[in-house]
Parts: C-alpha cells; sequence; structure tokens
C-alpha cells in the first residue's frame, strides 16, 4: 500500500524557498512559489530562457553556481529539480538533516513532502494528491476544477456567513463559436449568472448548460436584420442588476472588438453598477487561424490591419485608400454584404488583382467553410459559394501561405 501523505497548506510568503535545478521542471514549479510570496532562491549553472525572465524581472534570486552545502541555512522549503539523481540526493540528505521538508521531483518518494496536483477557482487552491501517481492526480485535478467552473459542483459559497446581495455585470467575450474556446474565467462567470443577455453569436452550446432557474434574454442582435436597440440591451442588464442579480452579457468573440463592449460598460459605470470585462478570443484572429492563415508570416507580412465591413467604404471612419497602398494583411469583419464595394474600393486603389483572398464563414463550429480566391474573382466564388455571414474576410500574401 502506497504511503499516505498529510496533505496540509504552506503559508511561504517572505519565507526562503530553495530550487535546486534552473530546468524545466523548475520552470513549472517557480510561478505558484513566486505567486504565493516565496523568497526564492535558485542554486544552478544554468537556467531556461522562461527562468532567465523571472529573475529579470527580480522575481526570485538566481546563484549561477552548483548545489554546494550550507546553501540551505535558513530555507522553510526546498525542491530538488536537477537531472543528476546524485545532487537530488545530496540535496535530500542535506534537508532531512536540517529538518527542512524536501520535494525530490525525480523521486517523489525520497522526498520528504510531494507537490499535489493543484489548481485555482474562485479563490479555492484545490490540490489532489494519489499516493505518487502524479498523472492520476492531475486528471482528478482537471476533472474537479472542470466541475467547479461549470457549476456541475457546488463550491458552497452558501455555506459562508451571507454578504448583502448585490447585483453587477460581466462582459464577457464567448469566443468564435466553439464553447470550448471560452475563456476559463468566462465560463466560471457564466456558471455563476443569475440572468445571461446573450447575442445571436455568442455559443449557443453555452447556454444549454445553465441550470433552469438562470434568466436568458435573447439580445436578438442579427447583422442587417431585426435587433434589439443597444439602449435596450443596456437597459435589460442595468435592471436586473438593480434588483440583486448577477447578469453575465455573453458576447460573441471580444467584447471590445466591433462588440459594443464599452458601450455597455460606460452604461453600467454612469449607472453606478459593479462591472468587469472577460475579454475573448475574436473571430478576426480565430478564424484565420483554423483555416490556415497566419495573420503575420515572417518575410510574408509585418502587419494586421482590422476593419469593420458593417459601412460602405464611403460612409466608414477608414481611410480605404491608404489600406489599399499596404502590402500585409486585412481583415474585414462583418463584410459579406458589401464584399463587392470593399474589393472594388482595393482595386481602384492599387492592391493587386491577383492578390490572395479567403473568406471563412461559421469558423470553429460545425459549419464552417473556407473559400478560396484573389481579389479580382472573389466576388464571383462567394456569391458562387452562397457564403453569409457570419462570416471573415482575409486579404493578403498570408491568405495564400496554407496552398
Amino acid at each position: 500500500m502506497a504511503e499516505q501523505h498529510y496533505l496540509a497548506g504552506l503559508d511561504l510568503a517572505g519565507r526562503r524557498v530553495v530550487v535546486v535545478g534552473g530546468g524545466t521542471v523548475a520552470q513549472r514549479r517557480l510561478p505558484r512559489l513566486v505567486a504565493a510570496g516565496a523568497r526564492v532562491e535558485l542554486i544552478s549553472p544554468s537556467i531556461t530562457p522562461a527562468v532567465q525572465a523571472m529573475v529579470d524581472a527580480g522575481e526570485l534570486v538566481w546563484h549561477a553556481r552548483r548545489y554546494a552545502g550550507g546553501d540551505l541555512s535558513a530555507a522553510w522549503y526546498v525542491l530538488c529539480c536537477t537531472s543528476d539523481p546524485a545532487v537530488n540526493a545530496e540535496v535530500s540528505a542535506d534537508a532531512e538533516r536540517d529538518r527542512v521538508f524536501c520535494v525530490r521531483a525525480d523521486a517523489g518518494e525520497r522526498g520528504s513532502a510531494v507537490t499535489p496536483a493543484t489548481g485555482e477557482h474562485d479563490g479555492m487552491l484545490v490540490g489532489v494528491l494519489s499516493g505518487g501517481r502524479p498523472l492520476r492526480s492531475a486528471a482528478v485535478r482537471d476533472g474537479l476544477l472542470d466541475a467547479l467552473r461549470e457549476g456541475r459542483v457546488d463550491d458552497h459559497r452558501s455555506t459562508e456567513a451571507p454578504a448583502p446581495r448585490r447585483g453587477g455585470v460581466a462582459l464577457v467575450g464567448g469566443g468564435p463559436g466553439d464553447p470550448e474556446l471560452i475563456t476559463v474565467r468566462g465560463r466560471r462567470l457564466l456558471a455563476r449568472a443569475d440572468v445571461v443577455v446573450a447575442d445571436r453569436l455568442a455559443p449557443r452550446e453555452l447556454l444549454d448548460e445553465l441550470p433552469p432557474n438562470v434568466l436568458v434574454v435573447d439580445a436578438a442582435k442579427i447583422p442587417y436584420g431585426r435587433a434589439a436597440s443597444q439602449e435596450a440591451i443596456n437597459a435589460a442588464m442595468l435592471e436586473h442588476a438593480a434588483a440583486g442579480r448577477f447578469v453575465v452579457r455573453l458576447k460573441g468573440g471580444d467584447p471590445y472588438l466591433f462588440g459594443r463592449g464599452f458601450e455597455e460598460f460606460l452604461a453600467c459605470v454612469t449607472a453606478g453598477v459593479p462591472v468587469t470585462v472577460v475579454p475573448g478570443i475574436s473571430s478576426a484572429l480565430a478564424a484565420p487561424a483554423v483555416a490556415e492563415v497566419p495573420v503575420t508570416h515572417r518575410g510574408v507580412a509585418h502587419e494586421v490591419v482590422i476593419v469593420s465591413g458593417h459601412a460602405d467604404p464611403d460612409e466608414s471612419l477608414t481611410d480605404w485608400s491608404a489600406l489599399a497602398r499596404l502590402s500585409g494583411t486585412i481583415v474585414i469583419m462583418m463584410g459579406v454584404e458589401r464584399i463587392t464595394r470593399f474589393a472594388a474600393v482595393l482595386l481602384a486603389g492599387g492592391r493587386s488583382a491577383d492578390t490572395p483572398v479567403a473568406v471563412v464563414q461559421e469558423a470553429t463550429t460545425r459549419n464552417q467553410r473556407v473559400v478560396r480566391s484573389t481579389l479580382d474573382k472573389v466576388v464571383a466564388d462567394v456569391s458562387a459559394a452562397g457564403v453569409r455571414p457570419p462570416a471573415v474576410i482575409v486579404i493578403g500574401p498570408v491568405a495564400a501561405l496554407a496552398g
């Protein structure tokens, strides 16, 4: 039977912690030690670039040499992370003699402490130990965190002393369409929602996961069609928040990229309603990526311009003649309905007729499809393919790299 460990939380803030070894194992362990406020001293002849960045930022002290006797003086905690078992054994023996708890990354059973698989959720630190089976610990940790973040496991906030109920709003970017591409924080806040005000482009599957008591308000913001006014959306958020409810404004992509998120933020601030913003993965970058189009590439494109296609070039704030003179990448959002005008103005401004173009419809969803063309032919190709919104248009040499 595997030896049972005693699981405890260590307060390392301001206390000396010694890490021996500066490779990838130390690189994984150091961030949480630093986040805990430990006074970390690293002993190693060499370190990885990521660890070097932490040293340069002043997050820890690096002694660029091999481990030597006396290095554990006044230490509270020790981690052996070298690739040399003999060095790790020496450090572990010194720690045992000095009565300092020591973790051996190469042979956990030979140290006096082990590192649990850990993760954070809403102010809680979750740790799992499985008697020397780290893969099992990590799998259980991941499953538990997923369940907590999705609301499938109660984190028992209700058992704490009740605080005065105060409503608030979270503006959450849901990502480009695939429900797995929402951020961890966005999913966690969604699990706490009393009310969800959702855009049509927000990932629909996320709404199916909500408990039945959550009120879902359809913002009905359908491009170029019937739409709820922004004022009505703002009023719905503020009304529910004023009633003490937690409102998640679930938006497609990122709240601040052509999503009117800042208008909603200002409405909350003006009304004195607490508001937080959770950035999301924008389809401006995700759609090209899933279509195997890098928006930049060394030696091909050194700039990316993201343009709203909701207005005709003659009515837009964008200088389309300047865009036509660029050699890099242009990403047009909401531009399918006016693709004829955009292609024409770019060609008239001097952009080459054979400039590659990729049009990605409903990126990251099961309905995704990609039309590849050139600037002089894209209008006909999009029409022939029956491309409809939502779609992202990528113009520039990068659109031909996958081919």
